[in-house]
């Protein structure tokens, strides 16, 4: 809201009550002599007229219109008369006058008796008596000067309110200084005193006047209370501090009662949300496990061969199914937890490129998909080798999944932006809308299909996208429903590894291991130290095959440990989780013993976290493979454990 300085309200009110006087002292001295004014015209109009109706009262008796036109005609020595008539008895015309340059003539009967205004003239119609009747009338009409009076005056009025408002100013000035000045002086003083808080300010004492009093008692007003806000400030600094103090204790408490309420609710919902979804993945393929296991061990057992066969199929399907879900599992736990250690370094896409295309194209061939890899990217990025091929064949196993029958999958790559490569991966699938590509990377959402055949745990693409994340990467979707959809990954672009380190990369493992398999050798011995008969039986078939080698067996790691001492094998499989002594703490022994150091013990167990791997084969063992077993995977160990001792034999 506008608001007006003192400076400012005495002004206008010393103007205003100036033009005030000056408008009532002028339109009353204005309207007495336009009054006056008015009386006089009229009063010399009417005598003007009187005159005129006497000199031509005689021509009137005698119908003498010539000399009564004669003395109408005498009226041009009046400047002021516009036109003059005489009028009859009857009131007709009788004798006329206008003035030079008058156009208009008088009516051409007689009015009504009276004054009148007509067009800024005056008007005057008055009767001729002769003998105390009436024998005419006179018609005047003159310039009605009260109108160019009035502007004069307006004029006058306006030169002498100007005058006067100019001495109010000059008076007003003069009158602030003495008076509102000091007022100023204070509320300046006031206002800095509330800004700054600063009440050690005084006003200056210029008069002994009430104004001079009225700067007295403020100077005392900020005297008292500069001395009680020094109290209180003493109040409140010694109020603040126990404030604070209980404040912080508070905070503090709540604060910890927060943070073990959101721990506790995120581990409530995170418990709750994993059971519930582990509850459904986990029941599903055990479901088939168990429904055709006991098909076989039921009445069913002595089916045909081929039924059989494919209930066996589902189950080891199954159970390769409740496998990747567990692995997925484990890793998507371990990745969350940090404890994911990563090989950065040059990695050639056209290389990686063909070998997972190696590994696709049977799959895309079974289901009838046209996969199409480019050549020829020339780029390398910095990233976890086995970490990267792991997400491209995520991808384009999904692509390939999730795809339309006779459909394709086109994979390329390629630089992005300064410093960047893109991996891309498209296919020609039904695609995902809007509100399915923002939970795609969520777990257990299996590639934001709702239902389909196709088995998934939903928990790929966030691995995938947790790998992508911790080598420094983006991966991103875009899709069209009805279109397909093109996932994309941007790494960072590396020059690549020299020609001769590629070289080594690229040479086929299995070559490097290929066992020597000489005629007239005696079988190498091997001993399998297991407490699962199960285990124990699977490899027993898988080494039945090889008659090259002789299989011992131990039920636990200390028998394990004095079998190895007195049969001295070749090389030892050791399981881990057994009962009496773990697999890590027989190896242990063994590797200390002389008589048993120089043996390869190759771990066979099913604690599958990476970091076990690492730190087991830091603790001496030979190999570290993982339950369920690879059996090709068995066999290039085995191999390779016999090289390594072979080569040690002299001769």
């Amino acid at each position: 809201m506008f608001r007006l300085s003192l400076q400012r309200r005495l002004l206008g009110v010393t103007l205003l009550t100036t033009l005030a006087a000056l408008l009532v002292a002028l339109g009353a001295m204005v309207a007495y002599d336009l009054h006056a004014y008015h009386k006089g015209w009229v009063s010399d109009l009417r005598a003007q007229a009187e005159l005129l109706g006497r000199s031509t009262a005689p021509a009137l008796e005698f119908d003498d219109t010539h000399v009564a036109s004669e003395n109408l005609a005498l009226l041009r020595l009046q400047s002021k008369i516009r036109m003059a008539a005489i009028y009859g008895p009857q009131g007709d015309m009788f004798a006329s006058y206008a003035a030079p340059g008058v156009e208009a003539r008088p009516p051409a009967s007689a009015g009504p008796a009276g004054v009148s205004h007509v067009d800024r003239d005056l008007l005057i119609v008055q009767p001729i008596m002769q003998g105390g009747r009436e024998i005419g009338r006179v018609y005047l009409r003159a310039e009605y000067a009260l109108y160019d009076r009035v502007l004069s005056y307006l004029g006058i009025a306006a030169v002498v309110t100007l005058a006067a408002l100019g001495v109010a100013l000059l008076l007003s000035a003069r009158l602030q200084r003495a008076v509102v000045q000091p007022v100023l002086a204070m509320s300046e003083v006031a206002r800095d005193v509330m800004q700054r808080q600063d009440y050690s300010r005084r006003a200056v004492k210029a008069t002994d006047d009430e104004v001079g009093v009225l700067a007295d008692s403020f100077n005392g007003m900020l005297g008292e209370i500069e001395r009680r806000s020094h109290e209180v400030l003493r109040l409140n600094q010694e109020l603040e501090a126990r404030v604070q103090e209980r404040t912080a204790q508070l905070q503090a408490s709540n604060e910890d009662l927060k943070r073990a309420t959101e721990v506790a609710e995120k581990a409530n919902r995170a418990k709750s949300e994993f059971l519930s979804s582990m509850s459904h993945e986990l029941r599903t393929p055990l479901n088939a496990i168990i429904g055709f296991g006991q098909l076989l061990g039921g009445e069913l057992g002595e089916a045909r061969p081929e039924r059989r066969r494919e209930f066996v199929d589902h189950i080891v399907g199954a159970g390769k199914h409740l496998l990747t879900l567990i692995n997925e599992i484990l890793h998507l736990a371990r990745i969350e937890s940090g404890h994911v250690e990563l090989s950065l370094e040059p990695v050639l896409l056209d290389e990686l490129l063909a070998e997972c295309r190696q590994m696709m194209e049977p799959m895309a061939a079974q289901r009838g998909i046209a996969l199409a890899f480019e050549t020829g990217c020339g780029q390398a990025v910095r990233a976890d080798r086995m970490r990267l091929k792991q997400v491209l064949l995520n991808l384009v196993s999904n692509a390939i999944k999730y795809n339309r029958p006779e459909g394709s999958v086109r994979v390329s790559c390629g630089p992005e932006g300064e410093g960047l490569a893109r991996i891309t991966v498209q296919d020609t699938g039904l695609g995902l809308r809007p509100e399915q590509v923002e939970g795609l990377f969520q777990p257990f959402n299996r590639l934001g299909q709702e239902a389909g055949p196709e088995q998934g745990t939903g928990i790929g693409l966030v691995v995938t996208q947790r790998l992508v994340e911790l080598m420094g990467g983006r991966i991103g979707v875009q899709s069209t429903p009805g279109a397909g959809s093109l996932f994309w990954v941007e790494l960072q672009a590396s020059e690549p590894l020299p020609l001769p380190a590629l070289e080594a990369r690229s040479a086929s493992p299995a070559a490097a291991v290929a066992p020597e398999g000489g005629q007239g050798r005696a079988p190498a011995t091997v001993l399998y130290v297991e407490d699962n008969p199960a285990s124990l039986r699977l490899v027993e078939e898988l080494l039945r095959t090889r008659p090259d080698l002789r299989l011992l067996s131990a039920g636990d790691g200390r028998s394990g440990v004095e079998m190895a001492r007195e049969q001295q094998p070749d090389v030892i499989l050791m399981d881990n989780n057994m009962p009496a002594m773990s697999g890590r703490e027989a190896q242990a022994i063994l590797k200390r013993d002389p008589r048993t150091a120089h043996i390869p013990v190759i771990a066979l167990t099913a604690n599958a976290m990476p970091d076990a791997a690492a730190s087991g084969l830091a603790a001496g063992f030979y190999r570290y493979l993982t339950k369920p077993l690879d059996p090709g995977q068995l066999m290039e160990a085995l191999d390779s454990a016999l090289d390594a001792v072979r080569s040690r034999r002299p001769g």
